[in-house]
This record gives C-alpha cells, sequence and structure tokens, in this order.
C-alpha cells in the first residue's frame, strides 16, 4: 500500500539524496522547479537525463546503473508506462529505500514489487508539494 501517512512522508523528508529520473534542464517544467526547490532545500539532488550532460551545475547520469554511490529516495518525472522499467533498475540496487512517482504518475503493480521488496512507495503526489505541507 502506497504511504499516504503524514507521520511517514515526514520520515521519508529525513533522508538526504534523492535521485530523479526524468529531470529536465528546462525552468518551467516541474521536472526542472520540483528538484531544484529540493536541492534548495538542501537534499542532495542527482539529476537522471540520458540527453543531458549537466543540470544545476551537477553531473547528470544517463540512468540509475550509472549511479555509483548510495541513493535514499528516487523520484520518477517519466510516464507512468516507464514505471515499471525504473522500478526493476531500483530493485537491482540495494540502496534505495524510497521509490517516489510525481503527480499524475502510478504503477500498481510496480509499487506492488517494490513493497514486497521492502520498499516504501509514494505514488501520484508532487514532492515540492509535500515538503511544503509536512517540513518546511
Amino acid at each position: 500500500m502506497p504511504v499516504t501517512d503524514a507521520d511517514r512522508l515526514r520520515e521519508i523528508f529525513e533522508y538526504e539524496t534523492i535521485a530523479v529520473v526524468g529531470c529536465s534542464s528546462t525552468p518551467g517544467k516541474a521536472a526542472h522547479d520540483v528538484p531544484r526547490y529540493l536541492l534548495e532545500q538542501g537534499y542532495d539532488v542527482i539529476p537522471i537525463n540520458p540527453n543531458a550532460t549537466e543540470i544545476f551545475d551537477r553531473p547528470a547520469a544517463a540512468s540509475l546503473s550509472d549511479v555509483d554511490r548510495e541513493i535514499d529516495v528516487v523520484c520518477l518525472f517519466r510516464p507512468s508506462e516507464e514505471v515499471a522499467g525504473i522500478v526493476d533498475d531500483v530493485l537491482e540496487r540495494e540502496d534505495v529505500p524510497v521509490i517516489w512517482t510525481q503527480l499524475g504518475i502510478s504503477d500498481d503493480e510496480a509499487a506492488a514489487r517494490a513493497e514486497e521488496s521492502g520498499r516504501a512507495v509514494v505514488q501520484d503526489r508532487c514532492m515540492k508539494v509535500e515538503h511544503r505541507r509536512h517540513v518546511a
């Protein structure tokens, strides 16, 4: 069952490193503005975008498998039909306790697989909105 509890959401925001799959270099897009907000709040944001070499003056990884350091939260800005494949990538790693899909993005089957592996899943919620609601 995806996380909706306010206390659990606050706990998730205690993590530090957030890999943003689908991070955009275009200001004005949610996939740019939300990770920028998280960066401004002190989070270590790892942009993941195969079409960019750098976003926010940080190197952009082409995929999760290209990130060779620990990740706490994987935040997805990709269409719902791509969630299952990204969850597969997360399941290959042992270091990701949380998968978060942004507003309008969900895949219940992929979420169930992630939860069965012990990961917390937040679906169809904006990290910026939830951070402001529960932390800021």
